[in-house]
């Protein structure tokens, strides 16, 4: 019931009287003023104004799942979500809901993480209130190798949901970073559960420094928040829900033709690589040249100085700026 409150309230500019919210619950006014007041306890500023009704004033500085359903625009992605105030990582909690054969779409979602990871192993900093630490699970009927993917359609709703929400001008460092003024605010961790032909299932985890204040001194260099950017807070439950929305909208088209046709525009025009000098990393070998931008695969496009193209695979390198991170 409440989420239900908090939805009415959360879409309307106007003040929804205890009546309206009683006749549309089915429930008395007694129960409606029991909700009102757990929002409140929460940190919402909810007026009350006699023959008026509620309005909300102002909106607390947390993440929940009642929060950000209520202001959800999707019709799967989001509709479970399971909330912890503090947790090992969104990506191993999810790992374990799916190894339990929860439902696509399930979202798990952290206030902090203490075992965060992003790629190749390396730790995230997700302290509490302070960020968006965010897991989905999928589970896809495609074959496996596509998986790589959703990766990049990950960044792409990141990055617009970013956007839209704050106004930012957010990039995407090829694969799975998101970047405001030359620094990282997001990344995303892919992994997969699969046979040689068959999928269990997918996570897609996102770790975005929202309202940090400050970052430790070994990666202040590369590293800010949306709050450092835009110089203000930003809602943290309505940024989560349009980077589901968006998500979910991606994931649909994508599922229809199996690659990134439809997207390669619009990730190339997002894309900060894009036009420079980059240094490709691998196991074997390191070479330099023009970043392109993606094929309908997702691999990166790059020109060595013989004019020779080279595809690059997301998973087996990393992406580096010849001059700095990007």
């Amino acid at each position: 019931m409440k989420e239900k409150i908090l939805k009415m309230l959360t879409n309307t500019q106007e003040s929804v009287s205890g009546q309206q919210l009683s006749d549309s619950l089915g429930v008395s006014r007694t129960a409606v003023w029991k909700v009102i007041n757990q929002l409140k306890a929460e940190g919402y500023q909810i007026e009350a104004v006699p023959n008026r009704g509620y309005k909300i004033i102002e909106y607390p500085d947390l993440i929940t799942a009642e929060a950000v359903k209520s202001l959800l625009q999707t019709k799967i992605f989001g509709k479970e979500v399971r909330f912890y105030d503090e947790i090992d990582s969104t990506n191993m909690e999810a790992r374990r809901h799916a190894e339990a054969h929860e439902s696509h779409g399930m979202v798990i979602l952290a206030e902090q993480q203490n075992a965060g990871k992003g790629r190749r192993g390396r730790n995230w900093v997700s302290p509490k209130g302070t960020g968006i630490w965010m897991s989905l699970i999928l589970k896809p009927e495609f074959a496996p190798e596509k998986a790589s993917m959703l990766t990049l359609l990950g960044a792409l709703a990141g990055a617009e949901a970013i956007k839209d929400c704050t106004g930012l001008d957010c990039r995407i460092k090829w694969p799975n970073d998101l970047v405001v003024n030359g620094k990282k605010v997001c990344g995303i961790l892919t992994e997969m559960s699969s046979e040689i032909d068959y999928i269990h299932y997918v996570i897609i985890g996102m770790g975005i420094n929202v309202n940090a204040d400050f970052f430790p001194d070994d990666i202040c260099h590369v590293a800010t928040s949306l709050k450092l950017e835009g110089k203000q807070n930003y809602m943290r439950n309505q940024i989560a829900a349009k980077i589901l929305f968006y998500l979910e909208k991606h994931y649909e088209k994508f599922c229809n033709y199996g690659d990134l046709r439809d997207f390669v525009k619009e990730y190339n025009l997002l894309l900060i690589n894009r036009g420079k000098e980059v240094k490709i990393i691998d196991s074997n070998h390191t070479f330099t040249g023009e970043a392109l931008g993606i094929d309908s695969e997702g691999r990166l496009l790059v020109k060595d100085a013989a004019g020779q193209i080279t595809e690059v695979m997301s998973g087996e390198v990393s992406v580096r700026g010849l001059y700095g991170y990007v």
